[in-house]
């Protein structure tokens, strides 16, 4: 009697190329890896947030129209980086803003 002879087993077949449509990896930009687009490339001079500048300890839910320049007119909150805060400061002014908008001060939505 003479040994079986299988082929290979489904699913231990390698696959040829990458990615899902088979194509190669790489990408189709410059190719240059961490490159900077210009720009300036010094140390920037440090800037406050406007909270922090007027030396706000605590964001008030009553004061709209400086909450109200933190929302989209769709009613979103801008991102830090968009406002312009800190942290702690974007932290205290969702916060107002969602009280606010709770006891109907703020629309959720336009």
């Amino acid at each position: 009697m003479g040994t079986m002879q299988r082929g290979p087993q489904k699913g231990t077949q390698k696959r040829q190329g990458g990615g899902v449509r088979g194509g190669s990896r790489r990408s189709g930009g410059s190719g240059g890896g961490n490159r900077r687009k210009g720009g300036f490339s010094g140390v920037r001079e440090q800037t406050q947030c406007r909270f922090c500048r007027r030396g706000v300890k605590y964001v008030d839910y009553k004061d709209i129209d400086t909450l109200s320049k933190l929302l989209t007119n769709r009613g979103k909150i801008y991102s830090r980086k968009r406002s312009g805060n800190c942290a702690g400061c974007q932290r205290k002014a969702k916060r107002a803003i969602k009280r606010a908008r709770y006891i109907g001060l703020l629309p959720f939505t336009n």
